[in-house]
């Protein structure tokens, strides 16, 4: 018998085929049928606004990463220094690909700038904004590494992300830990990597930490 008679041909089913940008109308018929797998009423006084425009209000803004036209715009001036630039403590809040649970933490980056360097601010949005994605912590910090050298055309870039995640602490072990990740491209000496563990241990200690 022909290979092709034993199985028959996978049929896609174009209603559920990812599309660019983000599809709100999916968006309210999945919040809708999660309710009733959870045996709620969607129509309900107090669920019919959640399904129709507060979850899918929600996850727009909560995958605004996966959409590059949604990022910051990092506008550059000339470098003031060759010297390690670092930023500690950006907040983060991501969600977990495998269980659509979030983890939260922070996140510490330093780089090391070419001939152009950025406002510190647009640190803090470009993490932000990565982070806005299904994806798990390690590709994260790795996104984040590799974007902000693309960006800045750094020399180099160090990423270190701390973060408990919620699908550990809701279900599973239901245990409250910390995860730590690091990254970095381009070129990064012992030296700006013994300036960002000290920068990262004072942050950890606080303002009146030794």
């Amino acid at each position: 018998m022909d290979s092709r008679e034993q199985e028959p041909a996978h049929q896609h089913d174009t209603a559920t085929q990812p599309t660019d940008g983000f599809d709100e109308e999916k968006a309210r018929r999945g919040a809708r049928l999660l309710l009733e797998a959870a045996g709620r009423d969607p129509d309900s006084a107090g669920l019919s606004d959640t399904w129709s425009r507060r979850v899918p209000e929600m996850f727009e803004t909560l995958t605004e990463g996966s959409r590059p036209e949604s990022g910051p715009v990092m506008r550059t001036f000339d470098a003031e220094t060759d010297g390690l630039i670092v930023k500690t403590g950006i907040p983060l809040h991501s969600m977990c690909e495998h269980h659509m649970l979030p983890f939260q933490g922070v996140a510490h980056v330093a780089y090391r700038p070419g001939e152009e360097m950025v406002g510190l601010s647009k640190l803090i949005r470009y993490v932000r904004w990565q982070s806005r994605q299904l994806t798990t912590q390690e590709t994260l910090t790795r996104d984040i590494a590799v974007g902000l050298s693309d960006e800045l055309d750094a020399h180099g870039v160090v990423v270190e992300v701390t973060a408990t995640h919620m699908c550990e602490v809701m279900r599973g072990i239901e245990t409250e830990t910390e995860t730590t990740t690091r990254e970095h491209v381009g070129t990064i000496s012992e030296a700006d990597r013994t300036q960002f563990r000290e920068s990262i241990r004072r942050h950890a200690a606080g303002p009146n930490g030794c």
